[in-house]
């Protein structure tokens, strides 16, 4: 009788933007936090480039979010644990809002996943650029037909 497949769906790989880290030690109960957990439940592949990790701990410091040190320790060393440290050769030329979201925006491009971002206004419009919500939607909707499919063979 042959061997019943993993039940799990594939790993998504994924872009963060900063404000989904912040969003997500800011409330435990969101879509932020959700995502966070599954990526230590290697569930998620983030991608991250050394800028990126750069501008996570100097806006994870920031003391007006008060966020104790023992959780900003481990949320970058989560995503240093289980991502993919990936750089970026040649930036994009697309106009952005604000050039500051170009390295998320490139990363997500050259390495072909999905970025996950609180604040899609500075993007350019795709589908493969969702909010928190969205995303888990996504999410929810592919965990359900690859559970629905294997329980079929």
């Amino acid at each position: 009788m042959p061997e019943k497949q993993n039940k799990s769906p594939c790993l998504i790989k994924i872009v963060l933007d900063t404000n989904i880290l912040v969003s997500s030690l800011m409330c435990d109960k969101g879509a932020s936090a959700r995502i966070l957990d599954l990526v230590e439940d290697d569930v998620f592949i983030p991608y991250y480039t050394t800028k990126i990790l750069e501008e996570y701990t100097r806006v994870l410091k920031y003391p007006r979010l008060k966020i104790k040190q023992q959780y900003m320790e481990w949320i970058l060393l989560l995503i240093e644990q289980k991502g993919i440290c990936m750089e970026v050769a040649i930036p994009s030329k697309n106009k952005m809002i604000d050039e500051s979201d170009r390295m998320f925006y490139d990363l997500h491009k050259v390495a072909e996943v999905i970025l996950i971002t609180g604040n899609s206004k500075h993007y350019p419009k795709e589908s493969s650029i969702m909010n928190p919500a969205d995303f888990m939607k996504y999410y929810n909707s592919i965990s359900q037909s690859t559970y629905a499919a294997n329980l079929k063979n």
